[in-house]
């Protein structure tokens, strides 16, 4: 990889800050749009004086299977950060499993090898829904069908309950027919395959960045330990706990243990196989850590079962996590990142623990290191370690104290933050919440237009994918808010939506002399070569057309 090949505009005076406003979409319905009711004057200033789009955000324009998969954080960042599009967990999996190239591959194969010899078990762990964000209830049928084929006697399944990508109360719609699907694999009696533990994905086991190991710590006692709260089934303690718990959703359900005779039915022990089958890396990373690394002080993991474990890809590519997967991940290379710091670019990243591995990790090509360490510095502001619709302002005002600090400083070039606002509190389904973290956002876009223009700056915010401007279910054909018949309330929506997203490029001295590019229908990807466009350089081979032409770099 050379050096990036400079162009004739050098660049701003200041630095060029992207503002990636997460979940912050252009919402279809004006019921049910927290970013359309917030105040939001700095995005309206924005607009009236510089440069507005809207980018493509979901679907195949971030590399998923089809325009009916919504976009997510991880290909969001990834996107951002690469310049083009990639195939993402989601379409490698799915054609994995539909080539029969998984069931083919050694890992799998050992797998099943591994309980076949040992009469154990087979374990499957994972996010349990259709919201193809972290995985897909699909993948895990697949692999439960081919098991009884390839002579697997005995598994048990641990259900992470979703309502966060799909109906924030939607389990059971998920659970009963899956319990129906077992029961058609078990007819016969030569298998027994069955649920074993589960709970809500914002309760147990799926932590990421570190933010919370109690989080792991709860999901190994209940799935690998079997304790916890025990029920006959899990549409038992699914209904139970929604009786002692009124309103509360599927995310944030406490966890359990199917039974009987007072005994779980399913904890992992040695000589097991474990497959955690969700695809996304950032929520599979500690449990994966719990299961393989030694060095793991977090919590108490005795008894430690010696099990095969397999991940359904890798999560981590540096940290080589897991040691073995399903799947091979997308091949990333040559990302915006790396061509900076090759040309010498100085750059800061910074959000908080929620998000700040997706400024790092995911928008650097899943890569956990810095490209140069000398050119190169990471923020994290630590995230509370509270439910988000309590603090809706989470730390935006402090990362906007750090990125201050920072364009001032005169040492960066390329400034990257993210602010979850939009995307957290959204995924809380509380329409008040979601409106103040808008605001919030806004109000820290405020604090740095005057110190662009003071420095001599270039800003461009954007989103890596919706979810605050839809936080109501609508009827796709009439688009009226569907309404709960029981409680009469309008159903909330805690998913990201399907929506473009905007993007402002603002550059209050005019050095840039830029104007919007001819090119329709662009994605997220091409915010890279926009980027790299106002920065002074010409974009590589191969990116994303940028979202601006800028005059003395085209002239």
């Amino acid at each position: 990889m050379n050096a990036l090949k400079k162009t004739k505009f050098t660049g701003p005076k200041g630095p060029v800050v992207m503002v990636i406003m997460d979940g912050v979409g252009i919402g279809e319905y004006a019921e049910g749009d927290a970013v359309r009711t917030a105040l939001t004057p700095s995005m309206a200033y924005l607009k009236a004086n510089g440069l507005y789009s809207q980018l493509k955000a979901h679907g195949k324009a971030v590399g998923l299977p089809s325009d009916d998969d919504m976009g997510n954080s991880e290909v969001g960042h990834n996107a951002i950060g690469c310049g083009r599009v990639f195939a993402q967990g989601a379409r490698l999996v799915s054609e994995a499993i539909a080539n029969g190239s998984l069931f083919r591959g050694e890992v799998w194969r050992s797998q099943i090898a591994n309980v076949v010899k040992n009469q154990s078990t087979l374990h499957f762990l994972g996010l349990f829904s259709d919201g193809n964000v972290h995985s897909h209830i699909d993948h895990l049928k697949a692999m439960l069908t081919e098991a009884k084929a390839a002579g697997v006697k005995r598994a048990r399944i641990h259900i992470l309950l979703d309502g966060r990508d799909v109906g924030e109360t939607s389990a059971l719609e998920y659970v009963d027919p899956f319990e129906q699907f077992l029961a058609g694999l078990n007819a016969g009696g030569a298998v027994d395959y069955r649920i074993a533990s589960g709970g809500g994905r914002m309760v147990i086991t799926m932590d990421r960045y570190n933010a919370n190991w109690d989080m792991v710590r709860k999901g190994w006692d209940t799935h690998v330990r079997g304790v916890g709260p025990q029920f006959a089934s899990a549409h038992a303690a699914i209904e139970a706990h929604r009786k002692t718990m009124p309103g509360v959703i599927d995310q944030d359900l406490p966890p359990f243990v199917i039974a009987e005779a007072g005994k779980p039915i399913g904890p992992i022990c040695d000589g097991d196989s474990v497959v955690f089958f969700n695809f996304r890396g950032d929520r599979a990373i500690e449990i994966t850590r719990a299961f393989e690394d030694d060095t793991v002080t977090e919590f108490e993991r005795s008894p430690r079962p010696k099990v095969l474990y397999a991940g359904m890809m890798q999560y981590d590519g540096d940290l080589k996590l897991p040691k073995r997967y399903l799947v091979e991940p997308p091949a990333i290379a040559n990302t915006m990142g790396e061509y900076l710091a090759r040309s010498g670019v100085h750059m800061l990243a910074i959000s908080e623990t929620q998000k700040f591995g997706h400024v790092t990790y995911f928008f650097n090509g899943n890569r956990s290191g810095k490209f140069d360490a000398k050119l190169e510095d990471y923020v994290e502001i630590l995230s509370d370690i509270l439910p988000f619709e309590q603090r809706p302002w989470m730390k935006a005002a402090e990362i906007t104290d750090k990125v201050i600090e920072a364009i001032r400083s005169g040492k960066y070039r390329f400034i990257r933050l993210n602010f979850p606002n939009g995307d957290m509190v959204g995924h809380t389904g509380v329409y008040q919440a979601t409106q103040i973290a808008v605001e919030t956002v806004d109000l820290c876009l405020g604090r740095m237009l005057p110190v662009i223009r003071e420095t001599g700056g270039i800003l461009i915010a954007s989103a890596d994918h919706g979810n605050a401007d839809d936080m109501y279910e609508h009827d796709k054909k009439t688009g009226k808010t569907k309404v709960d018949k029981e409680s009469g309330r309008i159903k909330v929506k805690t998913s990201h939506s399907l929506n473009p997203v905007p993007v402002y490029v603002y550059d209050p001295a005019g050095t840039a002399s830029f104007r919007l590019s001819k090119h329709e229908g662009l994605g997220i990807s091409s915010l890279a070569a926009t980027t790299l466009r106002l920065l002074g350089f010409e974009p590589p081979e191969g990116y994303d057309p940028s979202v601006v032409d800028v005059g003395a770099a085209e002239s």
